[in-house]
Order: structure tokens, then sequence, then C-alpha cells
């Protein structure tokens, strides 16, 4: 797994939902899932570093937004956990597109780029996430639903949002209430469909070209 950088990823952001499972609303929960949302900002700018990703922009945005994430745990500074989000929503979707950038930079589909593949589904999710914390922040009242329909969504309620939108399942209890949340649904259900169309399907068709070859080779031979 050393060298597939994408792998560990992948694991990292599924497993830090279980730590927004385990500590949402627990005592010191902001410290904990803060101090994990860093830790996943270094594992973005690793991978940025190994594609063909620009790593100064990666680190600028990185540093910034982890700076901003630590700051916000003081009561009297709440704007700059907001600031913070548009930062890490930036660093998501820049990574992204380095990403996607380094999955098509080859006909080749190596082990690490089926792992980018999920890696860069769930940087997706992640950048909306954080776009609909912003929006809600601006825009109160944005989001709807739930057993309390008047409060604010937590951050775990807005990923569970992004992943059912992203994922066209349509199985979440978050409603978009104002124009500028339902724009920044309409525009990741856009992203989700044009990922699986553009990125997902040339690697399937990529890897199944490459096994027809390797068929063809092993009949070639006496």
């Amino acid at each position: 797994m050393a060298y597939h950088p994408s792998a560990f990823l992948l694991a990292a952001q599924l497993l830090s939902l279980v730590f927004f499972a385990a500590f949402e609303g627990a005592e010191g929960s902001r410290v904990v899932l803060s101090s994990v949302g860093v830790l996943l900002l270094v594992l973005v700018v690793w991978v940025v570093k190994r594609s063909p990703g620009v790593n100064w922009i990666a680190w600028v945005l990185a540093m910034m937004a982890a700076l901003l994430s630590l700051l916000s745990w003081r009561p009297c500074a709440p704007v700059l956990q907001v600031w913070g989000a548009l930062l890490e929503a930036a660093l998501y979707f820049y990574a992204t597109g380095a990403l996607i950038a380094y999955m098509l930079g080859d006909e080749i589909v190596t082990t690490d780029e089926l792992f980018a593949a999920g890696a860069t589904f769930t940087l997706i999710a992640w950048g909306f996430a954080y776009l609909y914390l912003v929006c809600q922040a601006w825009f109160p009242g944005s989001f709807s639903g739930g057993p309390s329909p008047e409060k604010a969504r937590t951050f775990m309620e807005l990923l569970f949002l992004s992943f059912t939108n992203l994922t066209a399942t349509g199985i979440s209890d978050i409603m978009p209430v104002s124009a500028p949340a339902r724009v920044l649904v309409m525009l990741e259900q856009f992203a989700g469909i044009a990922y699986l169309a553009l990125v997902v399907s040339r690697l399937v068709s990529l890897s199944l070209l490459r096994r027809g070859r390797g068929r063809e080779d092993r009949d070639a031979r006496p």
C-alpha cells in the first residue's frame, strides 16, 4: 500500500466517517474532528504531490485552512470556521482536478488510479459538504429537514446530503431551501454525472481493453 497514496486517502476519508459519527455532539468533539480534518488535509496534499498538480498551491490552501480550523476553536472567532471551510472546499476541488489529470494522463490503468477514482469521488463529496456549510452560514435557513428543521445542519448532516446527492440515491432527509443552496445541489448533481460519464467510464473502458489485449497475447502464443 506504500505505493498507493490514493488508497491511503480513500481509507482515511472513509475512516473519518466513523469518527464523525462517534464524536458528533460529544464533549470535546470539535477538537477531535478538527484534528481529523487537519490530518485529511495533509493526506490530500500528499496525493496532490504525486499527481500533476502544483504542490505549492495545495500547501498554501492546506496550511491556511488548517490554521483557520485551529483558530476557530476559540469561541470569539466562529467566522474563521466559515472561511476555513471555504478554503478546505477549494483544496478538495483542487485535489479533485489534480487526481483527474493523474487518471487521464496516460492510457494505462494502474491499481493506484483505481483507488484514485474512489478517492476523487469522496473529495467531491467533501468539497460540496464544506460549500454547504459555507452556504448555511452566509444564508441562514438554507437547509431544512431532520428532527429539528429550524436548526442549522451539522457537518455530518451536510456530508450525508452531499453523498446522497452525488450518488443520486435521493434518500437524504435534508433539503435545500434557499436559492443558493439549490444551485449548489444542482452543480453537485452535474459534477457527479460528469465524473461518472467522463472519468469512471474511461477507466472501465481502458481496463477492459487491457484485459482484451492480454487475452489476445495469450492466445497468440504457440
